[in-house]
């Protein structure tokens, strides 16, 4: 194992957080799958390689900082416009970020190996908080993983346009792939 026990400190220097969107409808062909990137996070890990019962992970999102990095799909390429059409979208029909200006995440429970580890806990969006589920794997000093994000359980309705012909689906995917140093 090549990651030492300790406290880390994570942000968008030593990683990347994103939220992979996908669509459905009678209108899928006309939009397009996204990737968004977290600009402004912040996290702290308590990690025990030996014993992932003593681990702990807290992160803290900006929920204004959501930006489009990459469309796939569609009949015509995302210009610069759609983009920061989206992100004004995201950021005031569906994460109401005026009133909700954080996403927070704090661990409940951590299990398995550094290889395959499962994180449960309680993440906080538009004032909602539920439970979830985090499988990732810790190799090389850096900790992958993803979490399916179901956004009705947040009350969320997921976008939708062309009368309901084009959606986001509701289960939209948050990855991570993150460097760990220490805290000095």
């Amino acid at each position: 194992m090549s990651i030492a026990a300790g406290s880390y400190t994570v942000g968008p220097d030593s990683g990347r957080l994103l939220v992979n969107t996908t669509r459905t409808g009678l209108g899928a062909k006309a939009g397009h799958d996204l990737t968004i990137g977290v600009t402004r996070w912040r996290g702290e890990a308590t990690i025990d390689p030996a014993d992932l019962a003593d681990c702990s992970v807290t992160v803290e999102v900006d929920a204004e900082s959501l930006e489009v990095q990459k469309a796939t799909g569609g009949v015509k390429p995302l210009t610069s416009s759609d983009r920061e059409e989206i992100e004004k979208i995201v950021r005031e029909k569906i994460l109401h970020t005026e009133r909700y200006p954080t996403i927070s995440f704090r661990s409940s429970r951590i299990e398995g190996t550094a290889e395959s580890f499962r994180v449960e806990g309680d993440l906080t969006m538009v004032g909602v908080t539920q439970p979830v589920a985090i499988q990732g794997s810790l190799a090389e000093g850096r900790v992958h993983g993803s979490a399916a994000i179901v956004q009705s359980r947040w009350g969320i309705r997921p976008y939708s346009a062309l009368f309901g012909a084009l959606k986001v689906s509701d289960e939209v995917e948050v990855q991570f792939d993150i460097g760990l140093e220490s805290k000095q």
